[in-house]
């Protein structure tokens, strides 16, 4: 299969390459330089997706069987100081891969995020719940979703949270620097959520668009929305507490409200993987296995 990446270099990117490169012809696309191990294996190339013309010829070049569009302004709070970057690139760039792929009848996969519900239902959410996003990264997130929706008919949308992975910096390697500096750390412990692991997610994501090909006449069965995400749920506070077992560094709860981060996230976002069950596949790992398995990994 001819496989498109958008935003090859990020965290999740390069976690998707490693999973996908065998039995698999990739295409690396990122608006940054590629580090010469990628740029040696695999056709790369610049691209900056909110350039549309230069979108479109680029993805028609290529010709690929599938786009896994990663590519995105992912500084939950910078995106509230730079609200236009935030939806040229989450919004507008993701309508310019949606409908590129739309003229050539290409599949299209889009790396969502549980932000596009305000947390306020107090129970898992389900892929037919209704969204109300409330910071701007969440706004321009979830513009990019209404663009696919309605400009392509071959999608996946994937809503997924709490990412963590080595290629990248994420709330692990956060609290682990801290660790190194400080005896006790403050984290929150009113926001709740499902860490989930890029690699194991990756993983997720290569059973899904392999599996609707054993069966060439059922190609569209398993398009459209998915929650998928390593079982279990825990705050932040929780989350850090696990990440430094051992390590006597004190971990204390604090509230949001005292954090005062610029953008507003849900008290409770965790998803449920209900269509995922639904299919009859075995529900991802639970996330402190995950966990276990990335630190071995980094260290």
């Amino acid at each position: 299969m001819r496989i498109l990446i958008t935003g090859a270099c990020g965290m999740f990117g390069r976690d998707l390459i490693e999973v996908l490169s065998e039995g698999h012809e990739l295409y690396l696309l990122d608006v940054k330089p590629f580090p010469v191990s990628l740029s040696s294996q695999f056709s790369t190339l610049p691209l900056d997706i909110t350039d549309g013309e230069k979108t479109y010829r680029q993805v028609t070049k290529i010709n690929p069987d599938i786009v896994i569009h990663t590519a995105a302004y992912t500084d939950v709070d910078g995106c509230e100081t730079n609200r236009d970057l935030a939806f040229r690139i989450n919004g507008l760039g993701t309508r310019n891969i949606a409908l590129t792929c739309q003229r050539f009848d290409t599949e299209l996969l889009y790396i969502s995020t549980d932000y596009v519900f305000d947390g306020e239902k107090g129970e898992p959410y389900a892929e037919f719940d209704r969204p109300n996003p409330q910071s701007i990264y969440a706004k321009s997130k979830y513009w990019g979703e209404l663009y696919i929706n309605s400009l392509s008919n071959r999608f996946y949308i994937i809503r997924s949270s709490w990412l963590f992975g080595k290629n990248g910096k994420n709330f692990v390697t956060t609290i682990l620097n801290l660790a190194k500096e400080k005896k006790e750390i403050e984290v929150v412990n009113d926001q709740i959520g499902s860490p989930t692991y890029t690699k194991d997610l990756a993983r997720a994501i290569a059973q899904l668009i392999g599996a609707e090909r054993e069966d060439s006449s059922n190609r569209a069965n398993l398009y459209g929305i998915w929650h998928i995400t390593n079982s279990g749920q825990c705050s932040w506070y929780e989350f850090a507490r696990e990440i430094l077992q051992g390590s006597g560094v004190l971990v204390k709860p604090i509230s949001s409200e005292k954090l005062n981060r610029p953008a507003k996230r849900p008290k409770f976002s965790v998803l449920d993987n209900y269509v995922w069950r639904l299919q009859g596949w075995e529900p991802l790992r639970h996330w402190k296995e995950a966990l276990k398995d990335y630190l071995k990994e980094i260290k």
